[in-house]
């Protein structure tokens, strides 16, 4: 295996093999249009029949599916927002009799009731294909094994990668999150070739190796599926380096499907081809919601085309990109990798911050792990943010301090707001098996 660079890895710039691609990954972009504009009249014309919320919305809207006669016209057709899916809360969004459900997964619900998703066995089978899409499209193989380190339950990042690690024809391990000494045993034992876990738990399995005496690079992984939070190309780099894998970025949420909506190419690793024969994209602008040309960074929405037990129509995702050409499937569009939501900004004196921003910094930085997390504090009447960093354990105590420096610095000159910085010990701060929660907020509400 050949060491990672900065330039990335061994596979990068090769062009896919034609014989392992399916049909629609092989389609032009006429023949894909002209697909999706089909699905997407069948999915309205649907949710319309068969969904209360959506009758209700498209006729306060003055729409009906008729009025859909290309793909623009989605643009008129009113949002659909994770507040819609709560107000349904459990099954009100289902568009086939609750019977006819075969799965049902739902959001930790931790800021209220949960979101609720469910599945028909169509739908499941649709499922496991694109994942099964993208895993090949990350450089999986059939006979491969898979350490699927993803949360199983309601989550459904595990049974999504499961299924579709099946279908591709892979040996799953299905260890899912946590027991992080267990992941480097079994990791170590049944040598895979395949990870599949959030980032920020693969750099947590990466220090336990260490921790261990263990060289990461050692170990039998290559390839890396990594999602479900935002991570940056300084990540990339420093799991690439670290294992000496190819790292590939996956993306998906419940309310669209789960994990497999949109898949990096191993051999390009240039933004997320998004599978544009079950799920429509557009960007928006995140304030008025006017649809953005390709190109332009904004608001992602999502149109599910081939779902059957929860159509979703322009699904508001909160995450921020910009759509781009295809380039390793030419037909499909890729999404730019997401580094931001539009509700995990902070807004600091007047400053958008994105804590992806302060991430590209620490990583930059000589002597400091990628823990890190923001703590927003009041002071006064203002507004007060700390970066709380570990050191690395090689980190010398009289290096700590030019270092909190360094990052107080760089933010101030990259982003334009004054932060506090505290650098502490090794494995102090909490750890995470699933997303992870980059923010606590201690500020004190009037």
């Amino acid at each position: 295996m050949t060491a990672a660079t900065g330039e990335g890895t061994r596979r990068l710039g090769e062009a896919p093999d034609p014989a392992l691609l399916d049909d629609a990954e092989r389609m032009d972009v006429d023949e894909l249009r002209a697909l999706q504009l089909t699905r997407l009249q069948e999915t309205l014309r649907d949710a319309y029949a068969n969904v209360p919320h959506y009758r209700r919305a498209f006729d306060a809207a003055g729409v009906h599916p008729d009025d859909c006669r290309e793909l623009a016209d989605l643009a008129t057709f009113p949002t659909t927002s994770k507040a819609d899916l709560r107000e349904n809360y459990p099954f009100g969004m289902f568009a086939v009799p609750r019977e006819q459900v075969r799965r049902v997964h739902a959001s930790s619900g931790t800021t209220g009731r949960p979101t609720v998703v469910g599945y028909t066995a169509r739908d499941i089978d649709i499922w496991a294909t694109v994942m099964a899409r993208s895993i090949r499209a990350a450089g999986g193989r059939p006979g491969d094994v898979l350490h699927n380190a993803y949360g199983y339950g309601l989550f459904t990042g595990g049974l999504g990668a499961h299924y579709g690690a099946e279908k591709l024809g892979c040996t799953v391990v299905p260890v899912s999150g946590g027991m992080t000494p267990r992941q480097v045993q079994l990791i170590t034992d049944f040598r895979p070739r395949i990870v599949m876990v959030t980032p920020s738990y693969m750099l947590t399995v990466i220090d336990e190796f260490e921790a261990q005496g263990l060289d990461p690079r050692a170990c039998s992984l290559e390839i890396g599926i990594f999602g479900a939070e935002p991570w940056t190309e300084k990540m990339r780099l420093e799991m690439e380096e670290r294992l000496d894998i190819d790292a590939a970025d996956i993306y998906g949420l419940s309310e669209v499907m789960g994990p497999g909506v949109a898949q990096e190419c191993v051999e390009t690793k240039d933004g997320l081809h998004v599978w544009e024969d079950h799920f429509y994209p557009e960007v928006v602008d995140p304030v008025t919601g006017a649809v953005l040309p390709d190109g332009e960074r904004g608001e992602l929405l999502f149109t599910s085309l081939t779902k059957e037990a929860m159509p979703v129509i322009r699904y508001r995702t909160r995450d921020l990109t910009r759509l781009l050409p295809g380039s390793a499937r030419p037909g499909m569009r890729r999404m730019e990798k997401v580094t931001g939501r539009t509700d995990d900004m902070i807004i600091l004196r007047g400053v958008n911050l994105f804590p992806t921003q302060v991430e590209e910094v620490v990583l930059r930085t000589p002597g400091l792990s990628p823990h890190f997390r923001l703590v927003l504090t009041t002071e006064g009447r203002m507004d007060r943010l700390t970066v709380e960093i570990e050191a690395r354990p090689d980190c010398p105590s009289e290096r700590r301090q030019p270092a909190a420096a360094e990052i107080a610095r760089a933010v101030k000159e990259t982003v334009g707001v004054s932060v506090d910085v505290a650098v502490v010990d090794p494995d102090t701060l909490p750890r995470s098996v699933g997303k992870l929660q980059r923010l606590l907020d201690r500020r004190v509400r009037a």
